[in-house]
């Protein structure tokens, strides 16, 4: 018998992985139960029938007739009901799943927290972007982004500094939501002075429970560190013993000189500590980029793809749908049916009237017979 329901099982099981979308039992065996009630009835002697009357009434029977049938049309459709309610119970007992399509997902990569530099000077309009000048802060939200939706699998985070480095958005697999908190970012929001030490230990602060091969920070800034609690390099120093990469990327175009009216003059050019951005990244096992325009940041990022792949091993699985609680409410909900129905029946039907009769015949009977 055993071998028999595990051989149901298996050929249920191939039926439904050879579907998109199935139904399943994943106690199917629960279903051998059915014909309990019908071995019960069998199996078990019937209770003796009680109140015969002690005396034969020729015409009794003709009495009964009537009421009878009524009741046997009611005990049927009882027994019906009841018949639908085991089986809906031997149903749930089953436990019936929906099995959905097959999803397939990439095994979990890199847990990489963002660190993006908002204080005033991101506001120098030295970028080109589509033949016209943009702030640094637009160029990197416009490349970042498109970065940010290529690493799927990995958990994204995103921190905001200024004179204060604010967590933005947490690691998230919602890469769509840290784009759009990246993109609402404005200028001076954290502050216009720059602290790039804090911005690393707050990074530090929430990787440092994540799996120590995929603890990731990408930092990118315009300047040197003015403000803040943590040194750079203690930062770096703490990043190390945490085993975090950080990859660091000084942004801003280089200084021009042009003649004017009133002389040769020096035009943009930014206050990068390029320095100290290197050695956060030798200590941490990172590297340091120049980004000195778009296209300088974009070949960046695309380097940053290939030194932290996205994880290309893929997780399958089928999404479940329990449904054990539809037969289950539909069988407590007969039962109370039934109930209610044995209760009406007995209060408002005319059978009563009947059973007072037949009494009624016993004790004429009893008392001398009929005149």
């Amino acid at each position: 018998m055993i071998a028999m329901i595990n051989m149901f099982f298996d050929v249920f099981s191939f039926a439904s992985l050879t579907q998109s979308t199935s139904l399943e039992f994943t106690f199917v065996w629960a279903f051998l139960l059915l014909p309990l009630p019908f071995l019960v009835r069998l199996l078990l002697p019937v209770a003796p029938e009680s109140n015969k009357a002690a005396l034969r009434v020729p015409f009794f029977r003709d009495i009964q007739t009537g009421f009878t049938k009524n009741k046997n049309t009611r005990s049927l459709l009882r027994l019906i009901l009841a018949l639908i309610v085991w089986v809906l119970l031997v149903t749930a007992a089953a436990r019936p799943q929906f099995i959905g399509d097959t999803i397939t997902q990439p095994v979990t990569g890199r847990s990489l927290m963002m660190a993006v530099d908002i204080s005033g000077s991101m506001q120098a309009a030295d970028m080109i972007i589509s033949g016209r000048p943009v702030t640094r802060l637009t160029a990197v939200k416009a490349v970042a982004s498109d970065f940010i939706s290529k690493r799927k699998g990995d958990r994204i985070g995103l921190i905001l500094f200024g004179t204060q480095a604010y967590l933005q958005a947490p690691l998230t697999f919602d890469r769509k939501t840290v784009n759009i908190l990246l993109k609402e970012s404005a200028l001076g929001l954290a502050g216009r002075e720059t602290a790039i030490g804090d911005a690393i230990g707050l990074a530090v602060k929430r990787l440092r429970k994540e799996d120590e091969k995929n603890r990731v920070l990408i930092l990118l800034t315009d300047g040197a560190n003015t403000a803040g609690n943590v040194e750079p390099l203690k930062a770096a120093d703490l990043a190390a013993q945490e085993k975090v990469r950080i990859y660091t990327i000084g942004i801003g175009a280089d200084a021009r000189i042009i003649q004017t009216p009133f002389g040769r003059q020096r035009v943009g050019g930014v206050d990068l500590d390029e320095p100290t951005l290197q050695a956060i990244a030798d200590k941490t096992k990172g590297r340091y980029f120049r980004a000195h325009n778009v296209k300088s940041l974009l070949e960046i990022y695309a380097i940053l793809d290939k030194v932290e792949p996205v994880s290309e091993d893929e997780l399958s699985y089928r999404p479940v749908k329990e449904l054990y609680y539809y037969p289950l409410a539909l069988a407590l909900l007969l039962s109370a049916l039934i109930a209610l129905f044995s209760v009406a029946t007995n209060l408002f039907t005319p059978s009563n009237k009947g059973e007072k009769h037949k009494n009624k015949i016993q004790n004429v009977e009893k008392e001398g017979g009929w005149s």
